[in-house]
């Protein structure tokens, strides 16, 4: 190793390592976190500190550029589905499709469709009630309602644009989100069914049903049954399954029709507008304007507004964080580093899809958010693989498939599962949540490399 690549290498192990300790151990946000570590990056392997400011600030905004409308327009799209009623009655019309005996793949389908606009924590918090009452009435352990609930929805929300880190990985590895959206929802069914499986197998060893301890905070006034939860549901009025499912629905047809007219290089004026409302910016846009005049029609003009703001307000440091990983791929780009890490790679014989997955799984575990997870490893990963035959599409799904890793206590959706359904026991709770997640991370693992040896 030459002293040129020993002084990238450096750069590039000293900002990692000063990433974690600023993240685990200080008061320090892992944004300012991420702005010092591409700045040691820079400076230590080589760059001139104007180059080191330019890099940062190109890095943030080209980054920025192409996803920060889209998740503004994905948060206030999921409040707005979040609080008109609209998850509800798509949870409902799962429940009453499948019917009976079917309750844990009714509650891992349920969460696999909402949680595509609503935040994985608060798409759990707002179906609990519905696997309360499923559990109450079937005699099915909560817990096996509950893992199969969360486990559709983390899946998703890990996967699959809009959610704010799958998005921010495309746009860090540049590829289309059609792309992203339709590979990780074929990646999330067979690890989804991994979990089912799994759930009904804990389900029969921790058999526990709703009882006063834990969800005070959540629980229904009176007791509820399965009957009674439809009937409410049916009563109650909610937006219709059409409204309600039209602002997921209407994009991704839109985002799909941009991908398949570009991939198969098709032109004129019509493909031209396929092309205009199919980019994610537009077709996003479009969803909202759906879920405003289909979902809050007879909400106030100023409480509409304050709803939207909210989701807004969810959504400003997730672009921070964002545009900082980008910031970081940026600088890694500019030393050269990347290049001198692939052809190492490349050397080694070991499968490069690996590396994305690898490096999410280790932040996860560090500091416990898999949105930093998944940016992080796009960022340090993203130029490296860019020297090498790797398929993109699948890499971006390895760093984000790679954040499913043991959930444990640095993990918020691992205290909100368990606490929901009375789990106190720190044994107990690593077998509902962190073991679960560990099988969807290794099946995870298991799908990439058939479809980087199929690709």
């Amino acid at each position: 190793m030459d002293v040129s690549g020993t002084q990238m290498i450096a750069g590039l192990v000293l900002a990692i390592i000063v990433l974690i300790v600023l993240v685990v151990k200080t008061k320090v946000h892992v944004f300012l976190a991420l702005i010092i570590a591409s700045s040691i990056t820079g400076l230590v392997g080589g760059m001139s500190p104007p180059a080191v400011v330019t890099a940062i600030t190109e890095g943030f905004g080209s980054t920025l550029g192409s996803i920060a409308i889209v998740i503004g327009f994905g948060v206030m799209m999921g409040r707005i589905l979040e609080v008109s009623g609209a998850a509800e009655r798509l949870a409902y019309t799962v429940v009453k499709v499948l019917g009976k005996r079917k309750e844990e793949w009714a509650m891992a389908i349920t969460g696999y469709i909402v949680a595509i606009p609503i935040f994985v924590d608060s798409a759990f918090i707002i179906l609990s009630t519905l696997a309360k009452a499923l559990s109450k009435k079937t005699g099915k352990s909560i817990v096996a309602l509950a893992i199969a609930l969360a486990g559709g929805a983390v899946v998703m929300h890990s996967a699959v644009p809009p959610t704010p880190g799958p998005l921010g990985v495309a746009g860090i590895f540049n590829i289309d989100i059609g792309w992203m959206i339709l590979s990780g929802m074929l990646f999330a069914v067979p690890i989804v069914f991994v979990m089912v499986l799994y759930a009904k197998w804990l389900g029969k060893r921790i058999y526990q049903l709703p009882s006063e301890d834990g969800l005070d905070w959540i629980r229904p006034e009176q007791e509820v049954n399965v009957e009674e939860w439809m009937e409410e549901k049916e009563s109650k009025n909610l937006p219709s399954l059409f409204r309600s499912a039209a602002p997921i629905v209407v994009p991704i047809v839109l985002i799909f029709m941009n991908t398949t007219a570009t991939a198969m290089e098709l032109t004129g004026p019509m493909v031209e507008y396929i092309q205009f409302f199919g980019s994610p910016v537009i077709a996003v846009g479009i969803a909202v304007l759906i879920a405003i005049y289909g979902l809050f029609g007879h909400v106030r003009r100023s409480e509409a507004l304050d709803r939207m703001e909210e989701g807004i307000q969810q959504a400003g440091i997730i672009l921070l964080v964002t545009g900082a990983g980008g910031a970081l791929g940026y600088v890694l780009r500019e030393t050269g580093v990347g290049e001198y890490i692939a052809e190492g790679v490349a050397n080694t014989g070991i499968p490069a899809i690996l590396l994305p997955f690898v490096i999410a799984s280790l932040v996860r575990l560090i500091q416990g958010s898999g949105t930093v997870s998944m940016i992080t490893a796009a960022s340090i990963s993203a130029p490296i693989l860019a020297g090498l035959d790797v398929n993109m599409v699948l890499a971006a799904q390895a760093a984000a498939l790679g954040s499913l890793v043991f959930s444990y206590f640095n993990d918020s959706l691992f205290w909100v599962v368990n606490r929901t359904i009375g789990i106190t026991k720190t044994k107990e709770q690593i077998l509902v949540w962190s073991i679960p997640t560990t099988l969807a991370w290794g099946t995870s693992l298991i799908l990439l490399l058939i479809a980087n040896a199929i690709v």
